[in-house]
């Protein structure tokens, strides 16, 4: 599929039917994640694969945004092993880990798979729940799948705004 329409065909997927999605997806997925860069090299990311059962059951415990994916990663970022920006008011996780995500959430859409990127939970509470290290934050949780019949964007899925009122140039 071609770039353009990976962006604009992608939208998140809030009805899956649960049918798996194939070890092959997962891995070309998993693998545009590991490919992102990240500020210094620093590779800082981690993603959880959260398949079983168990696990999916601690998932539905913290956010009610599953939706009945099959699959959802857990993408998190040490820590302890950021680049802090000069200024010291900003280091590279959240950044360094939604740019893994976004590469993810697009390799997705060009795997054919689903996807929503979920924030309605409590990271702090999750990962213990999910029994993380310490020096790991939660970023974001992102379901994988397959849309259920009836599944679609939003309304206003292609509206945006002209650039003429996102960019400025100096």
């Amino acid at each position: 599929m071609e770039f353009k329409e990976v962006v604009k065909n992608r939208y998140s997927c809030k009805k899956f039917d649960g049918r798996e999605i194939t070890d092959e997806q997962l891995e070309a997925i998993l693998e545009a994640g590991r490919l992102a860069p990240t500020a210094k090299n620093l590779q800082e990311q981690h993603v959880y694969v959260v398949k079983t059962g168990e696990a999916l059951a601690k998932i539905d415990k913290a956010t009610p945004c599953r939706y009945g994916a099959p699959t959802v990663l857990v993408v998190a970022f040490d820590k302890n092993n950021v680049f802090t920006y000069p200024g010291e008011k900003r280091d590279s996780g959240v950044e360094d880990a939604s740019i893994v995500a976004t590469h993810m959430i697009l390799a997705a859409e060009d795997a054919g798979v689903d996807s929503c990127w979920v924030n309605f939970f409590d990271p702090d509470k999750l990962a213990a729940e999910l029994g993380l290290p310490e020096n790991e934050e939660i970023l974001m949780l992102m379901d994988l799948g397959y849309a259920a019949d009836g599944a679609g964007p939003l309304p206003n899925h292609e509206s945006r705004k002209p650039l003429t009122e996102t960019v400025s140039y100096l």
